[in-house]
């Protein structure tokens, strides 16, 4: 089975269901993972997003914060959720499809500001939710799994626009970097994302405060797709939709697709 997958933080479902529905219908993901979804589950707009083909829905909600949602072409069923750092946030849901594969939707807090558990309670929420993510994996050893989200970090120097000046910013700062790479590595995931397309700056958040994003172009990669390693060479055909950056009301961040031969 060939399927296409893609994660995207839309920063409120509600506000943004027409931007959802041009998505379906102009790219077709078999598979469309949300983050920031701003909405209790019961609120989710999905009669449109059903009319489109999206009959499946596995999510989890909050109002007006965080909520993560999986919306699916393709069967699938509810596979549970982790409240890492126990913060009691609506940022994980895993749903598994007919073929056993299992998809972990998640949504690493942004940290705040200031990268200093000490002064900012924000960044150290982050730094446990990251550590939370390893320990898990590590018990729980995944297998025929794929993540995707908004994990809000951009850990190589060309994921983001300028290495030097944002080593202390919140995002790229090392220890948020060597915090997820001990997640992945617990884990043995592998970067989609960067198998498919290994050299080069790839960006897919650029900031609402740049008055001109694109001739700017100050992005960060802070969102991922990641396979355990016994399907990750299924993954083929990764693209980031930077175009979506400049759509009417946009998300601060744009589409990451996938696909898989499984």
């Amino acid at each position: 089975m060939a399927f296409t997958l893609a994660t995207w933080n839309i920063n409120s479902v509600r506000l943004r269901e027409g931007l959802v529905a041009k998505l379906m219908a102009d790219e077709g993901p078999d598979v469309l993972c949300l983050q920031e979804c701003k909405s209790p589950v019961e609120k989710i707009p999905v009669e449109q997003f059903q009319a489109l083909g999206y009959r499946w829905m596995v999510a989890r909600g909050q109002k007006g914060y965080n909520g993560v949602a999986i919306l699916s072409k393709l069967p699938l069923e509810d596979a549970g959720d982790r409240d890492y750092a126990k913060m009691g946030h609506a940022r994980h849901v895993a749903a598994r499809l007919e073929n056993g594969v299992v998809i972990h939707n998640c949504y690493v807090p942004a940290g705040g500001d200031i990268p200093d558990r000490e002064v900012n309670v924000k960044f150290g929420q982050k730094l446990d939710f990251l550590t939370d993510m390893r320990d898990a994996f590590l018990a729980d050893n995944p297998q025929k799994s794929i993540l995707v989200g908004d994990l809000n970090i951009a850990p190589r120097e060309d994921d983001v626009w300028n290495h030097k000046a944002l080593l202390k910013i919140v995002s790229h700062t090392p220890i948020e970097v060597a915090h997820l790479a001990e997640a992945q590595e617990a884990g043995k995931w592998v970067d989609v994302t960067r198998q498919d397309i290994p050299e080069g700056r790839l960006y897919s958040w650029w900031s609402y405060r740049s008055p001109d994003w694109d001739a700017a172009d100050k992005g960060r990669r802070l969102d991922h797709i990641w396979a355990t390693p016994d399907i990750s060479n299924a993954a083929h055909g990764s693209r980031i939709l930077r175009p979506v950056r400049g759509w009417e009301q946009p998300s601060d961040h744009v589409p990451v697709f996938a696909t898989f031969d499984l």
